[in-house]
Order: structure tokens, then sequence, then C-alpha cells
């Protein structure tokens, strides 16, 4: 639990148009998008993320097969986390013509490289499944991949690109150098 109690929400949704060069946020504010790419196993973006006093700039990858939405804040001076990257349970469903439309399950894994993994807003998906608002199927599901994320990542040191790379994904970042 995070103490982030307070209203229940249905799932937040996020669109990624890789053909508009555009990133939809839950709240429907279109932001501009400087990169995106598309592989076999995910879809890249990087843009800046202005009026945002946390960080200055957002990276994510969308790895639809792992149910995870990988992201790597460029935090601002004073607001700096002991974190590698943020890892969302998602959704992740192809739309047609380089639209990805993401659904947000609630339940987030921080990963501090080498020395663990923190779950967040496990109450937020309870709350989301008592009031209706996410069906036991996706709930179960979104837990599981929880799971199976975390003990991925603990057989791997928490070494997200060691975990990755034993499936055939390799992440390329611009703060952060390749493996190998």
């Amino acid at each position: 639990m995070t103490g982030t109690e307070g209203a229940v929400h249905p799932p937040k949704l996020e669109m990624f148009d890789v053909a508009a060069k555009t990133n939809t946020d839950p709240k429907g504010i279109v932001r501009p998008v400087e990169e995106y790419r598309v592989l076999p196993f995910g879809v890249y973006m990087a843009r800046p993320a202005p009026g945002r006093p946390q960080f200055h700039f957002i990276e994510s990858w969308l790895l639809p097969e792992l149910g995870l939405r990988v992201t790597d804040f460029w935090f601002n001076p004073g607001h700096e986390r002991d974190q590698d990257f943020y890892l969302d349970v998602v959704d992740v469903n192809d739309h047609g013509g380089g639209r990805w439309l993401v659904t947000d399950l609630y339940l987030d894994l921080v990963l501090d490289g080498g020395r663990g993994v923190t779950v967040l807003d496990t109450d937020e998906l309870l709350a989301a499944l008592g009031a209706g608002l996410l069906s036991r199927q996706r709930a179960r599901a979104a837990l599981e991949t929880a799971y199976l994320t975390l003990d991925a990542l603990a057989r791997h040191g928490y070494d997200l690109a060691a975990w990755l790379s034993t499936l055939g994904v390799e992440l390329h970042w611009r703060r952060h150098p390749p493996i190998g």
C-alpha cells in the first residue's frame, strides 16, 4: 500500500500514436513525442514532460507480451528518487495505424537495480475490483504479471536488462548504455 487512498477511479487510458508522433495522457492532454520506435517486442517513446515539477523528460517502452510499461523518468534537481526504472502493469492493445492504447492496471513496480523492487498501488487495484471497475479476471492477470515480473527480476539480481535479454528483448535508452 502506498498511502494513495482516495476516490476510486477506473483504469487510466493512454494513447501512443506513432504516426502522429503524439502521446495522449490519461487526462486527455495530447503531447508531442520526439521519438518513437516500433520493434517486434515493443514500442519506445521519448518526449519532454512540460509543466511537471518532478521530472522534465520521460522515456518508456511498451512491452505488450509482458504486460508492462517500463519508464525512465528524468527527474528535476531536488526531486530525484532512488529508482532505476518504473514498471507499470498494463494492457497494451494495437489499434492499427500505429496507434497503441494502454490501459494501466493499477500495479506499479519500482526497480532499484541490484537491490530490489517495491510494489505500489495494490490498494488501488483492490478498490477498483471492489467497486466493479475491474473484472476478477483482469485483476488476477495484473497480479500474476506483477508476481512473474518480481520473480524474474529477483532471479536476475534485480537487473532489468539481464532478465529481458533472456527473452530476446534489448531496450535502448538515451541515458543508459546498452548491455554487452
